[in-house]
């Protein structure tokens, strides 16, 4: 079941400045600011094996909080400690299951964890809608893994893909048109359908009554997050309706939210050279004062919170 506190990753102070949040809520804090500029954007194995070491094992269900959704690919080390059945369901606008190396990247953690992780029976990807599942983009995509419903990518709004010279298995969430040289997905995009009633179906049809949430407020429309990537499609109140249809239909046995902002610090030439590459030129947050970033970003994570129903005390602090 769902930890009754929240914990929080401090690879950015992105958090740990929302003071009216760590104030209403119990907070373990971990402190990993040495080690950020070598685990933001991916881990080697080494910054991984560290990180692991640093972040007890010993309760796997709190709600985590990671900072910049440059960290969400920590959440693959968190899935690692489940062994019980398990679904996952992914709020995002990236759909983070590239082929391509690095394996603990921002953008290839969902292939990592569909690999290793025999467990987890669904993997339920939400919002996606940026270019990442694009023709051209789409071929270096972990394809197999839609094979028998085990990943499900529903886009709030998409058009057709192209795959070329690779097989697109048949999968629930989208319909393939095969042709001599090349496929054409097309997708089921959320905003056509009444969404609880869709959603609602499919949390019934998850194979495991345990669940485990993994959202990136970048799948938020700009008014409800400012973030280090693009700007979703989803609305604040689509998500948080869609939270409380997963809390009434299954048990949620761990969740952990990223997409808060923070300036991007990287150590290594490779990784500062990738990471300028890969990040958007034109983020609203850059322009925008800390204190209201700060502020903005505190009050979706209050809403998120709140459906949760995790419980408001006197909150305890420890640093970790």
């Amino acid at each position: 079941m769902l930890g009754q506190s929240i914990r929080i990753l401090n690879f950015d102070d992105s958090v740990v400045k929302q003071k009216n949040l760590c104030a209403q809520y119990a907070n373990d804090i971990i402190d990993l600011k040495d080690i950020a500029p070598y685990a933001r954007c991916y881990a080697t194995s080494k910054t991984r094996a560290d990180l692991a070491r640093r972040i007890p094992e010993s309760d796997k269900n709190p709600v985590t909080f990671l900072g910049s959704g440059d960290f969400h690919h920590i959440s693959e080390l968190l899935l690692s400690r489940f062994d019980e059945p398990l679904s996952v369901i992914m709020f995002d606008f990236h759909p983070d299951w590239d082929m391509l190396p690095p394996r603990y990247g921002c953008g290839s953690w969902v292939t990592e964890v569909l690999k290793k992780k025999n467990n987890i029976g669904k993997f339920m990807l939400v919002g996606v809608s940026s270019d990442d599942i694009s023709s051209f983009n789409i071929n270096t995509a972990y394809l197999r893994a839609l094979k028998d419903d085990r990943l499900e990518i529903y886009p709030y709004a998409h058009g057709p893909s192209k795959v070329f010279l690779r097989k697109v298995p048949e999968n629930v969430s989208l319909t393939a048109k095969r042709g001599l040289f090349a496929s054409t997905i097309h997708w089921q995009e959320l905003k056509d359908k009444n969404l609880p009633e869709f959603f609602k179906e499919r949390v019934k049809h998850l194979p495991t009554e345990n669940v485990y949430i993994s959202i990136d407020k970048d799948c938020l429309c700009g008014n409800a997050a400012l973030t280090n990537w693009e700007e979703g499609k989803l609305s604040l109140d689509e998500l948080l309706q869609l939270l409380l249809l997963i809390k009434e239909n299954r048990t949620i046995v761990g969740l952990d939210i990223c997409g808060d902002y923070s300036p991007v610090v990287t150590k290594g030439y490779f990784k500062t050279i990738a990471s300028y590459l890969d990040h958007p030129k034109d983020i609203k947050a850059s322009t925008l004062k800390e204190s209201f970033i700060t502020a903005f970003n505190e009050e979706t994570n209050l809403k998120i919170l709140k459906v949760l129903n995790l419980p408001q005390e006197a909150a305890h602090r420890r640093i970790l």
